[in-house]
């Protein structure tokens, strides 16, 4: 192949020219050797100057596959003694960053084909192991989370997801308004707001900033907040609440069916709304005694409290929970009394719901997404994969790559 047609191909500017290039068909390899011209100045890394080289270091870079073959990069890669005291520093090359073996456009077809596919088929596909590929993902993750400005968010949802069996999670902050994933942290104590109040610190944000948080009933997540974000509102998931209920529900129905066994296998009719419910099930339910049971009574109360959210202002919001309130606590269901009085401790979170209409509804897509990423890859051997990856589905980052 024409060397200048290489040279341009990857955009070499002066003093680097290829100086070599040798084609396998046998070992189905492409080896091109990129020299510099003697005499030549590089600028010192750290401040500019120009320097003639002080010596050279050999490398070498994985490049993109030249049709079916293998692409090598070799370079002598000098070090230059910085004019103005900066020391030996070792220059940088226009095809790769500093301390990668792949070149800056192999780079960025792992950056596009992990969005598709886990990383596993990844390095399978390419013939280089997963944790270098980990490692290119890492930087540019980092370094482009690194750019991000947090100056102008104000409301934020938190929720976990599990990063592997057993009651292993991370937690996820999101910006509710633009809809990105802000800060992955690993665990779900009252450390991991802290945390995220460092890293929004960090982005430069103020922790005065934060309006609103959203978030599941979980303890640590209301120290945390009430902690570190003493000036926001706080409002608890809406559908969160709901799963309280529908677990309450779910409840009374297990006791229930130790002596009644027409409620065998109907879990997921008192899960639905009737609207949601299939011709079969509807048919089921209406072939049920419910005047006499008591998952009828539950998922009444269940549906009613759905009501609370249609209500017109938070004054009308608050005498209908007062109402739901009484009768579910006079319902003689345990369960149901339970979520109740789990609603009444955080009342003022619940009703906050008025104020700022919002939800962590996103999250939970988002959640869904990591999940099945998750379950495609067969799980993450380390939590700091599985926030990487968060971040590459749901942080919208721009990582500056060629195309």
């Amino acid at each position: 192949m024409n060397r200048s047609t290489l040279e341009k191909a990857l955009g070499l500017p002066e003093p680097w020219k290829i100086t070599k290039d040798t084609f396998s068909v046998k070992e189905q390899r492409l080896d091109i050797t990129i020299d510099f011209e003697a005499g030549s100045t590089f600028p010192c890394p750290e401040c500019g100057a120009e320097g003639k080289a002080y010596d050279t270091q050999q490398k070498t870079w994985r490049h993109l596959n030249f049709f079916q073959h293998e692409t090598y990069i070799h370079a002598r890669v000098p070090r230059v003694e910085c004019p103005q005291g900066c020391g030996i520093t070792t220059v940088g090359v226009p095809w790769a960053r500093p301390r990668s073996g792949f070149s800056l456009l192999f780079e960025a077809l792992i950056m596009t084909l992990v969005r598709e596919m886990p990383v596993a088929a990844i390095a399978a596909l390419i013939g280089e192991h997963d944790t270098r590929i980990w490692r290119v993902l890492h930087h540019y993750v980092e370094e482009a989370r690194g750019d991000a400005d947090y100056s102008e968010v104000e409301r934020i949802g938190m929720d976990e997801t599990a990063s592997r069996r057993g009651h292993n999670y991370i937690t996820l902050f999101y910006d509710l308004d633009e809809k990105l994933l802000l800060f992955g942290t690993e665990g779900r104590k009252q450390g991991v707001v802290s945390a995220f109040r460092e890293d929004l610190q960090a982005h430069g944000g103020h922790p005065d900033q934060i309006k609103q948080t959203c978030s599941d009933m979980w303890p640590a997540y209301i120290k945390g907040v009430n902690d570190c974000f003493p000036q926001a509102e706080m409002t608890f998931d809406r559908f969160h609440i709901m799963k309280i209920l529908n677990f309450a529900v779910d409840q009374v129905r297990r006791d229930e069916a130790k002596t009644r066994k027409e409620l065998k296998k109907t879990r997921y009719l008192w899960l639905k709304n009737p609207a949601k419910l299939t011709a079969e099930q509807q048919q089921i339910l209406e072939d049920l005694p419910t005047n006499n049971l008591r998952t009828a009574k539950a998922y009444q109360i269940r549906l009613t409290f759905q009501e609370f959210f249609n209500q017109p202002h938070r004054e009308a919001g608050e005498a209908f929970l007062k109402r739901w309130y009484f009768w579910a606590t006079h319902s003689r269901l345990e369960p149901i009394i339970q979520a109740a009085k789990i609603i009444r401790k955080h009342w003022e979170g619940v009703l906050n719901w008025f104020d700022s209409q919002i939800t962590i509804g996103i999250l939970e897509g988002f959640n869904s997404l990591i999940q099945a990423a998750k379950a495609r890859a067969r799980g993450y051997r380390t939590n700091r994969n599985l926030i990487t990856m968060a971040y590459l589905i749901a942080g919208k980052l721009d990582f500056g790559l060629p195309t």
